[in-house]
């Protein structure tokens, strides 16, 4: 569809045709013949034209209006002026922050230079800011900076916006006691399996799985004894006798166990210094099995192994007396009475030097102006102490909550004297009640409160 545009002249070419621009464009657009242009056309005059588009490009069809020759009417004129030029000058203020960041320029505009003036209505002057009986800036009766009040004398009345400060006993900066060295972690025992993979071997083929499964005890051997004929009779096939596996087993069952206890003491020989005092203890003693005690090298190996393990046990009751003091030293008394309660060694006598540090530090840290959480950690690891018949809290918490109280009621066995304290009374035989687990991570806790149940951890309500 035709349509009209202003087209400027670029240049003539050698055939006469001439190339054109829209007007106010950079580069040539197309060309134009010359029996559509007037005679006396030249290079910049304009024309409105009537155009068409096509796939080939724009083709102009006739011009619609020429520019009239002559003086141009349109030229803006410059007049010359007497006075010196002074030259404008721009200087931005600095930014002094964030906040200036984020307004810009609003923030030297006036409430009078808003559209639509004050918001409340009516014109405001920037000096009615703070009410119309301030005075205007220079004036007499404006204060000067010298006789402003300073910045703790200012009060509400004199246009302070700051909350004044709150009323009450200051607070109280509690240090936590610092922390202590821990010992490293003791290994578990892992032993190899040379001595057992030796007897293995030297079975027949036909008897090594009767072999395997004597390491699990003659009632794993029954079982899959039973398991393998009623197969056979489903099948069709021959059973095995059940007395003769048996009579096989238990006469393989001696070998075995003295190769797998040979496999456990070399390991446990080997790892003896940062061995886990527990695996050592379970190896020395399985030693007393007769089956071990047959061979003159692994009574030998016992031998040295209980040696090991009476030096180890004095070892780290020094290290349970040192790591006790430490914690009362320091001020920690929970992990202390934590501690107290886990010995290397059962049956030993605790110190009563000790003891007395351990009772005074437990009956000082139970203050009635202590919280009811403090109250209940202290009462959780004095319970499963030695020292636990001697706690003695001089009276009970001012505020007692209702955890606190199933706390109390649920170690009541153990603390019969604090639990008179509470008014709660524990009934003879009662059983005494085992130590709480340690928490379960937030996502196993999360599933025991939607199950209904409370996680573990978690003292009894009552």
């Amino acid at each position: 569809m035709p349509h009209r545009m202003d087209i400027e002249l670029t240049s003539e070419r050698d055939d006469g045709s001439w190339t054109w621009r829209a007007a106010g464009a950079r580069q040539p657009r197309g060309v134009v013949a010359a029996d559509l242009l007037p005679d006396a056309a030249s290079v910049g005059d304009e024309f409105k034209v009537e155009v068409e588009s096509d796939v080939d490009g724009i083709s102009i069809l006739s011009i619609v209006t020429a520019p009239p020759r002559g003086e141009r009417t349109d030229l803006i004129e410059l007049l010359p002026i007497e006075t010196d030029f002074k030259p404008v000058i721009e200087q931005r203020a600095p930014r002094g922050g964030r906040d200036d960041d984020r307004r810009g320029p609003r923030r030297d505009r006036r409430d009078g230079d808003r559209p639509g003036g004050d918001r409340r209505g009516g014109d405001r002057r920037a000096g009615d800011r703070r009410g119309g009986d301030r005075p205007e800036r220079g004036s007499p009766d404006r204060p000067r900076d010298g006789d402003r009040p300073r910045d703790g004398e200012r009060t509400a009345e004199a246009g302070d916006r700051r909350r004044p400060r709150r009323d009450g006993p200051p607070r109280r900066h509690f240090d936590p006691p610092p922390e202590l060295p821990k010992r490293p972690k003791p290994k578990r025992l892992r032993p190899g399996s040379e001595h057992r993979t030796k007897v293995l071997d030297d079975q027949p083929e036909a008897m090594r799985p009767i072999a395997e499964l004597a390491l699990q005890g003659i009632p794993a051997v029954r079982q899959r004894l039973r398991e393998d004929n009623r197969k056979a009779r489903d099948e069709g096939r021959p059973e095995m006798p059940e007395d003769s596996v048996i009579a096989m087993a238990e006469q393989l069952l001696p070998q075995l166990r003295a190769a797998e206890w040979s496999d456990r003491a070399e390991a446990a020989k080997r790892q003896l210094e940062h061995l886990d005092l527990r695996d050592l203890r379970s190896v020395v003693a399985a030693a007393e099995d007769p089956a071990v005690t047959r061979d003159e090298s692994t009574r030998q190996l016992a031998a040295e192994l209980k040696a090991g393990l009476a030096e180890k046990q004095d070892q780290e009751m020094s290290r349970w007396f040192e790591d006790i003091t430490a914690a009362l030293d320091v001020g920690r008394v929970i992990r202390a009475l934590r501690m107290s309660g886990e010995p290397p060694k059962a049956g030993v006598p605790f110190p009563q030097e000790l003891a007395t540090r351990l009772v005074e530090g437990a009956n000082t840290s139970l203050t009635p102006d202590d919280g009811a959480d403090r109250w209940s950690a202290v009462l959780e690891a004095a319970a499963f102490s030695p020292v636990r018949s001697q706690v003695q809290p001089g009276s009970p918490p001012a505020q007692v909550t209702e955890e606190l109280r199933a706390t109390v009621t649920r170690l009541g066995p153990l603390l019969p004297q604090v639990a008179a304290q509470f008014g709660i009374e524990v009934k003879p035989g009662a059983p005494a009640p085992r130590p709480l687990r340690p928490t379960r991570p937030a996502k196993s806790t999360k599933s025991a409160k939607s199950a209904g149940r409370p996680p573990r951890g978690t003292p009894p309500s009552g």
